[in-house]
């Protein structure tokens, strides 16, 4: 599980997140979403350390965050999985040693082991035979599903995903939000989505979270999305072009 306790970004006098309190449960898909601007990537990157808020608490599984030293904060980052928006794979490695680059970071296994465990990864996200290829030989959607195996590599207990389903066509950002729902289950990880995709939102949120001017506006899940008296939601849904999609669900 990890918390958000009351959390304040400012940039100066700009104030991007204003007061953000709210729970990520483990074995559960949360998805964050909101317009460009609103605060939800400043969220996601306050979440794992890489800006610092003004205040408030960010917990891991009853551990302040924000408040540890280095060190400690270190041991938690080697249980979290991190998926970027461009799948930030290593052009100069082949998808093997970026898959493998967790286990070189942050583990003493032996080179057979780590192919081991990357080849466990790789068939786990349902690929076979790629490891010698080059990121740039992959179509965006291998190249999202070498991110979610490097992501899993160390069995974390939390995966951060920001807008993973970005650049791909609705078939195959279906496979990838199946993908990382089943692993999310399968392995009990504590999942945060960030997504602009309504169809990720519709098909798998257990949880939906919508950010609005730097604070949370309105929570509840899938299905709760489908009845709200939202104004600000309403417009968001309908704005993203899956009013259609919503009233077919309703019906």
């Amino acid at each position: 599980m990890i918390e958000v306790k009351n959390v304040v970004m400012r940039f100066g006098k700009k104030m991007v997140l204003n007061h953000v309190s709210t729970v990520f449960d483990r074995g559960k898909t949360n998805l964050v979403i909101g317009r460009s601007g609103s605060g939800k990537t400043v969220l996601l990157k306050s979440i794992v350390g890489l800006l610092q808020v003004t205040e408030g608490e960010i917990v891991y599984d009853g551990q302040v965050f924000n408040k540890l030293d280095f060190s400690k904060q270190r041991g938690i980052r080697q249980q979290l999985g991190m998926i970027f928006q461009g799948s930030a794979l290593f052009d100069s490695l082949d998808v093997e040693r970026n898959v493998m680059f967790p286990l070189d970071m942050f583990t003493n296994m032996n080179n057979s082991d780590k192919r081991d465990r990357v080849n466990f990864c790789l068939q786990r996200v349902r690929l076979d035979n790629v490891n010698k290829l080059s990121p740039p030989e992959l179509s965006g959607g291998m190249k999202k599903r070498v991110a979610i195996a490097r992501a899993i590599a160390l069995n974390p207990k939390y995966l951060l995903c920001d807008e993973p389903n970005s650049g791909l066509d609705p078939q195959t950002s279906i496979v990838i939000d199946n993908l990382i729902k089943e692993i999310t289950e399968e392995y009990n990880i504590t999942t945060i989505i960030n997504t602009h995709d309504m169809n990720s939102v519709l098909e798998i949120g257990d949880k939906v979270s919508f950010i609005y001017e730097g604070r949370i506006d309105w929570e509840g899940t899938k299905d709760d999305i489908l009845h709200t008296q939202n104004q600000h939601l309403d417009n968001f849904v309908f704005a993203s072009g899956m009013g259609k999609k919503v009233k077919k669900y309703m019906q």
